[in-house]
């Protein structure tokens, strides 16, 4: 007979995915919230449960139509976003309604501010500043390369060669291709003498 999950086990991979918050989809769910952070950490050990949470992210996946095809294409268009697509010549905005609906979707703040001239009743409106802040295209290129696997933003790893069960490299050398390695490197010493230094220090 094969193991089903409970109602309450089910009610958590309803709830987790909600927040991916495993103790508050826990106390959600029904559990005692003095045991919550236990319970949701075993209940994400649990493989039914992890099937349930794959299959419930996997449908939401679907009824969206959201997967990296659609995140690439949408990092493509925030990198393709032009600032002469919503400026007259003069500088001046267009009218948000004729702006592309990339910069209608993506943009990051709008600000207004109206200038007066003058004080209390007498002041008089001279002028709006507008400032416009767009998405972080340092960030969005970042992520586009990430997504395509562009090495650039990689940072430097550091490689290390380690020998048997991460040991030292053992390299076998007889005493004359010691020696002889010895003085490519310049240093023009038997090996007896490296030896003699290396245990003395």
């Amino acid at each position: 007979m094969t193991k089903k999950l409970t109602a309450k086990q089910k009610m958590f991979c309803y709830e987790y995915l909600v927040d991916l918050n495993a103790t508050q989809a826990a106390i959600r769910a029904g559990y005692s919230s003095k045991r919550a952070t236990e319970m949701g950490y075993k209940l994400l050990q649990n493989p039914l449960v992890q099937a349930l949470i794959y299959e419930l992210k996997q449908e939401r996946i679907n009824q969206l139509g959201i997967d990296a095809s659609y995140v690439l294409l949408r990092l493509v268009e925030i990198d393709k976003m032009d600032v002469a697509d919503i400026l007259h010549e003069d500088m001046s905005l267009k009218p948000i309604s004729k702006w592309p609906g990339v910069w209608r979707r993506y943009l990051s703040g709008f600000d207004l501010s109206e200038m007066f001239e003058g004080r209390g009743e007498d002041r008089d409106l001279v002028g709006i500043m507008k400032k416009i802040k767009w998405p972080d295209k340092v960030k969005n290129l970042e992520l586009l390369g990430k997504h395509v696997n562009v090495q650039a933003f990689k940072e430097n790893v550091k490689t290390e060669i380690t020998g048997a069960e991460g040991g030292p490299v053992q390299i076998d050398l007889t005493d004359e291709q010691l020696e002889e390695r010895l003085k490519e490197m310049g240093y023009g010493r038997r090996s007896s003498q490296l030896n003699e230094k290396l245990t003395d220090s």
